[in-house]
């Protein structure tokens, strides 16, 4: 598998992922050389998050393209050129894993977040289980060189606990949170099985994280302390 390279040497985005619904928000910043694929992007928002890794997921970029007029598209449609039309009318790039089959999109293994997001303010939409529908907003806060004696990806900080998985969506947290904090109601004891009783919504154990990474790094074939190695596609 061909490794995208953004060309960034010991460059290192610090990046703010939000969780797009619960309030108050779940949100984690945390550091990564700029060079990282969308594909080891989405590896380390699972850890970061505390996600799981066994649902789908994307990445969505707006283009800020202009859609063409129906002239154009009269045009287009009589010349047969379904493809143009197809990407004329995108107002936004997809990203997705290959192997997920029946999703369009481009391979996120071949793409840097460097070339993708060069600059502060930059940001990805991007999506975990498409049942629950769990949206978050990957902004880039700053650019900057790596730090001497610094193994990246590194978490910085970050709020709240991420929701269980298969938790219904936001609202469906919210149900199994209520549930859980009332003995009297009457999905108590079903939510009390299924969910953790000690779950606290409002943790966030930020040296647990940083220790997951670490385990990331080191089995990925990148292992990188900022600068360049090889590529892991987790399968």
């Amino acid at each position: 598998m061909a490794k995208a390279s953004a060309g960034t040497g010991d460059s290192i985005h610090e990046l703010k992922i939000t969780l797009c619904g619960p309030k108050p928000p779940v949100w984690r910043r945390f550091a990564v050389p700029s060079d990282v694929t969308l594909a080891e992007l989405h590896e380390i928002a699972q850890i970061v998050m505390g996600w799981e890794d066994c649902h789908m997921h994307d990445f969505r970029l707006k283009t800020g393209k202009r859609k063409p007029d129906p002239h154009e598209l009269a045009s287009l449609m009589c010349a047969g050129r379904w493809d143009e039309i197809a990407t004329a009318n995108r107002s936004e790039r997809i990203f997705n894993d290959a192997g997920f089959d029946g999703l369009d999109g481009e391979d996120e293994d071949l793409v840097a977040l460097g070339e993708l997001c060069p600059r502060p303010k930059a940001k990805l939409v991007y999506e975990y289980d498409f049942g629950d529908g769990w949206e978050h907003t990957i902004e880039v806060i700053r650019v900057h060189g790596a730090e001497p004696n610094t193994r990246y990806p590194k978490c910085l900080a970050g709020k709240r606990a991420c929701p269980p998985e298969d938790s219904g969506g936001v609202w469906g947290y919210y149900a199994k949170l209520e549930a859980l904090a009332d003995p009297k109601h009457p999905d108590h004891e079903d939510v009390a099985e299924w969910m953790d009783p000690e779950f606290d919504p409002a943790a966030f154990d930020i040296d647990e994280v940083n220790q997951l990474l670490g385990d990331w790094r080191r089995h990925s074939r990148r292992r990188r302390s900022g600068g360049k190695g090889g590529h892991n596609r987790k399968k």
